[in-house]
Formats: C-alpha cells, sequence, structure tokens
C-alpha cells in the first residue's frame, strides 16, 4: 500500500480548514454518506414487504424474488456503508497526522527563550491526547452529519409517506432527549477541562519521575513519590470518572426518553392494522423505522456531549496550531579562517532580569583555545550559552566580522557546536549518539576523545547500546562521547562547558593536546573551573563575582591577577600537578 503524505495547511487554527484541505475525501464521505444513509429505509420496506408475501400466501417464487432482493439491497447498502466508513477514518487519520505535524513545527520554531517556559507534561498531552480527542470529536461529528442527520431526515419523510399523524405524536419525545443534552454540555465541558489539565500535571510528573529515576531511588525518595503519584492518579481517575459519566451514562437515559414514542406507534399503528389501513407487513416497517430513528436520536444527543469533551481539546491545542514554517537552510558562510569578536556583552535569560554577565570584551580566532573560568555563580556557562546566539543578547558577537543575531538558525548550527553541562544521550548506539543521524566514519574523533581503548573492551563496538540517558556507560564515557558529537564536524566555533569533570587528569591532558594538534581550523571555547591545563592554552576569560572579567595569556592572568593567581596556586597545591578532583 503506498505512503500517503502528510502536507501542511494554511490557518491551521480554524478547524474548517481541516475539511477543505481534504476535499477529495471528504466528496467521497458526502457521495457514500448520502447514498448509504438515504438507501438504508428501503431495507425495513423491503423486510414489510416479504412479511407481507409470506402472511399473505403469496406464490413462492415471488417470495424467493423478494428474499433475494432483499439480500442483494442490503448487501449494496453495506457495500455503500463500508466506503463511507473507510473515508471518514482516512479523513481522521490525516487530520491527526496534519494536526500533530503542525504542533510539532510550531515547537520546533519556538525560541529557546518560549521553550524554557513550557511545561513537558503539558506539551506531550497537547501533542498526543488532546489531538486524539480533537480528531476523535471531528470524526464523530462527521458519522453523525450523515449517519444521524441524513438517516433520521430518510426516516422521518419515509414515516411521514405512511402515516403523517402517527408519526407526529410518536416523535414529540425526541426533542426532549436533545434538550436535556444540551443542558448538560456546560457541566460536561467543565469536568473534561479539569480532566486535560489533571492529565497534562500527571504526564509531567511521569517524565520528571522517569528523567531522574536514579536520583529517586539513590536518595529514598521513592515511596515518598510513589505515594504522591497513587494520589495525583486517584485524582486523575476521579475526574475522568465525573467527565465521562454525564456522556456515557446518559445515553441509556437519552433512548429511554426517545423511545417512548413507541407506545403511539403500538396504539395508534395497531389500531390501524385492525381497520385495515396497514398491512402487517407496512405496521412491521413502520416499527422498524421508527426504533431506527430513535435510537440514532439518543445517539444525537450523545454527540452533543461527545463534541463538548473534543472542544476541550480543541481550545488546548489551537494555540499551538500556527502556520507552517519551512527552516532557512541556505547556507552564507565564510570558509576562511574563523574570528570572533566580542564587545560589551551583556545577558540575561528573561527580559527585564538582572543580568547574569556584563560588559564582557575579548578576541579569538581559529586555532586558539580560549578558557574561561571564574568563581562560582560567575556566569562561565552563561557566558557558553549566550555564543549560542539562541537568546536575545546586549553588545556585539561577530563571528567573521558578521553579528550572530543576523545568521539563520542553520548557519549557526553549522558554524557553533556546543557541549552542555549534561551529556544528553540518547537511548541508542554509541554511532548513533555522536552522528545524530548522519552517516560519517567516527574513528577519528573517538581517538581525539581517547574513547578508542573503551571501544575495544566492548563486543558491539560502535554499536554498543548507550541506554537510557547513557546509564549503561560510566560518566566518563559518557562525557566523552557527548564531547565527540561536538568535534565530530569540526566547527568554526566549538563551545565546551566543562568536558572533563569526569576524565581523569591523563586523559584530560591527551584529549587538550589531540584539540590542539587536529583542530587547528576550529577556535575552541573550554569553559572549566578546572584550571590544570589552562598553562597550555592560547588566552584565559576570567569571569568575577562582581561582573567584571580579565583577559589574557596564562602568564599575563599569573602575574596581573591575584584571584586568577590564587585559584591556580591552590589547585596546584591540593593536586601537587595542577589537577582537582
Amino acid at each position: 500500500m503506498s505512503k500517503l503524505k502528510i502536507e501542511p495547511m494554511k490557518k491551521p487554527d480554524r478547524i474548517i480548514n481541516y475539511w477543505k484541505k481534504e476535499k477529495f475525501v471528504v466528496a467521497c464521505i458526502i457521495i457514500f454518506g448520502l447514498s448509504f444513509n438515504s438507501s438504508i429505509v428501503l431495507g425495513p420496506i423491503y423486510q414489510g414487504k416479504l412479511i407481507d408475501s409470506i402472511a399473505y400466501g403469496k406464490d413462492m417464487s415471488s417470495v424467493i424474488i423478494l428474499a433475494v432482493t432483499y439480500i442483494v439491497l442490503i448487501g449494496i447498502i453495506q457495500f455503500l456503508r463500508y466506503f463511507k466508513r473507510f473515508y471518514i477514518r482516512r479523513f481522521a487519520n490525516s487530520t491527526s497526522s496534519t494536526m500533530r505535524l503542525m504542533i510539532y513545527n510550531n515547537i520546533m520554531h519556538k525560541s529557546t527563550a518560549e521553550l524554557d517556559n513550557e511545561n513537558t507534561g503539558n506539551l506531550m498531552t497537547r501533542a498526543i491526547s488532546d489531538v486524539d480527542l480533537c480528531v476523535e470529536g471531528m470524526r464523530k461529528f462527521t458519522t453523525e452529519v450523515f449517519d444521524t442527520g441524513v438517516l433520521m431526515i430518510s426516516y422521518l419523510v419515509s414515516m411521514l409517506v405512511y402515516d403523517i399523524k402517527i408519526t407526529l405524536l410518536s416523535i414529540i419525545f425526541i426533542p426532549v432527549a436533545m434538550a436535556i443534552a444540551e443542558k448538560l454540555k456546560g457541566i460536561i465541558y467543565k469536568y473534561s477541562k479539569d480532566y486535560r489539565k489533571k492529565s497534562s500535571e500527571v504526564a509531567d510528573i511521569t517524565y520528571d519521575t522517569i528523567e531522574n529515576f536514579m536520583l529517586y531511588r539513590v536518595t529514598g525518595m521513592e515511596g515518598k513519590n510513589r505515594t504522591k503519584y497513587n494520589d495525583e492518579l486517584e485524582d486523575l481517575q476521579n475526574k475522568a470518572i465525573k467527565a465521562d459519566i454525564l456522556e456515557n451514562s446518559m445515553q441509556p437515559v437519552y433512548n429511554v426518553i426517545a423511545m417512548l414514542g413507541i407506545i403511539m406507534v403500538i396504539y395508534f399503528g395497531g389500531t390501524k392494522v385492525i381497520n385495515g389501513g396497514w398491512t402487517v407487513g407496512a405496521f412491521s416497517t413502520y416499527v422498524a423505522m421508527f426504533t431506527a430513528m430513535a435510537v440514532k436520536a439518543s445517539k444525537a444527543a450523545k454527540l452533543f456531549n461527545s463534541v463538548q469533551k473534543s472542544q476541550v481539546s480543541w481550545k488546548r491545542i489551537k494555540p499551538y496550531l500556527a502556520e507552517y514554517k519551512t527552516k532557512d537552510n541556505s547556507f552564507n558562510i565564510n570558509n576562511d579562517d574563523t574570528s570572533l569578536s566580542v564587545k560589551n556583552l551583556s545577558f540575561s535569560y528573561e527580559e527585564g532580569k538582572e543580568n547574569i554577565i556584563e560588559d564582557i570584551n575579548f578576541e579569538a580566532e581559529a586555532g586558539e583555545i580560549i578558557g574561561v573560568t571564574g568563581s562560582i555563580a560567575s556566569g562561565k556557562s552563561t557566558l557558553g550559552v549566550a555564543l549560542l546566539g539562541l537568546y536575545p543578547y546586549i553588545g556585539s558577537i561577530k563571528i567573521d566580522g558578521k553579528e550572530l543575531s543576523a545568521y539563520s538558525e542553520y548557519e549557526k548550527s553549522k558554524m557553533i557546536s556546543y557541549l552542555g553541562h549534561r551529556s544528553q544521550l540518547i537511548s541508542d548506539t554509541i554511532y548513533n549518539n555522536i552522528t545524530l543521524g548522519s552517516n560519517t566514519d567516527i574513528n577519528s574523533v573517538l581517538e581525539d576523545v581517547c574513547f578508542d581503548t573503551d571501544l575495544m573492551r566492548m563486543p558491539n563496538g560502535q554499536d554498543t547500546l548507550v541506554g537510557n540517558s547513557g546509564i549503561k556507560l560510566s560518566g566518563g564515557q559518557q562525557a566523552r562521547i557527548a564531547l565527540a558529537r561536538a568535534l565530530l564536524n569540526k566547527n568554526k566555533i566549538i563551545i565546551l562547558d566543562d568536558p572533563f569533570s569526569a576524565v581523569d587528569m591523563k586523559t584530560e591532558e591527551k584529549i587538550i593536546e589531540n584539540l590542539r594538534n587536529n583542530y587547528k581550523d576550529s577556535l575552541i571555547i573550554l569553559i572549566s573551573h578546572r584550571l590544570a591545563i589552562f598553562n597550555r592554552i592560547n588566552k584565559i576569560l576570567l569571569l568575577k563575582s562582581d561582573k567584571t572579567a580579565d583577559f589574557g595569556t596564562h602568564e599575563e592572568l599569573m602575574r596581573e591577577s591575584e584571584l586568577y593567581a590564587t585559584i591556580y596556586n591552590l589547585q596546584c597545591t591540593e593536586e601537587g600537578d595542577g589537577y582537582e578532583e
């Protein structure tokens, strides 16, 4: 079977556009929906004719012809029903995929600052279960427009042809069932809204538990978390019951109310049979049509309640359904030697908040390793993030003479690679963790990070699975795999935030030598509180707690900065060789 291509759409926050997008499928739904629900009344009619032919002693050949006609007719009707359902399901599947694509695209185009304020569990619930509930409501609505609306009209017209008085008397209770459903929609909306909110909260707790299971386990928090989680699940269950009970438990009530008209049908219809106005077959046909219409009316009442639930989900996902955006993959980068100029740089993660770093100035070029160090909370890691250009900044960051903010996201990703505090490994192989899907040889970069000897002890080599967040590897192995990922493409600028915190001094020294020898076309920003190897790098930026900074070579800072000299000498004294664990 050929794959369906998922395509974006314009104005995805207007629900009518999802039907407009699927013009062919919707046309098929209309054709087969009208055909099926208009012809379905022929079933009871021919059933009545067959009963009359038997009851009134018609010849066997006539009975057989009617029976065959009835069977063929039912077959054709079900054939039309099959195609109607097929295209409705196709519409639902396509709509679900489109909504998810638009939400995913919207999230991928949010700024880093916007994503920082998003709740992971909330995003997961909206992108998965809210889409499912919304599409299910759209599917039911599309189905019932024909299976209830058109069908009820077909039955009503046919019943009026049989007898106007009995029809008007028998259907008087159907609007009552629908009116009750209309009254309940506000309550159902409220309960559904509470349930969706709680579902997001539970999803976030689940995500947090999986992400930090080791922390909770070693600190003895599992029992407390389990109790809290059970309480949250119980609350979720109670809210789910409230959200579902009125929708589902009222179905029999709607059915009973709508079926009260059968009393009129039996009394007046039976009288008409006795008086000779109807045959037994005509009475049977009428009863069958009324029963079918009453059942459909009760389902229509339930549909009102289902739509209320889906409206809650629609309102939750609507803000994430923005116009489809394509990434700017244009590539206009200077391939000459890299230069970095930082002038008067100030930065804060949130606009209006106090700056974490202020008035930072330094320059560097390809082939240099620039060390960044300083006291605790001096803004070392913040500087690394600022140099990525993912957040707005104050001042100037120029790469090759062009302001960083003027580069596209794609260009930034091709110029700058980054290794943060966390290794951020995915549950996949070593190879895929380093290449992230690209088809690249990683042997040289594994040697650069001194992982080649570790790999020799692994039976599956580069295909070794690292486990969830790299749990199957040691901390040093996780760090070096993440470092290999940052080094793989030898980008113009490589920012490494504390890459050696989990490796021994000998390995650290070897990696630094590899960086000096094999990455001469790259500018490396090395952020670290460990100064053992800072006497072997080109220049150092020292960030101070008062937000001032010194910049110079190791020798210059040893002479001119009392803070730097104190930290360096203290580490050398404690470790005897300039290394601090």
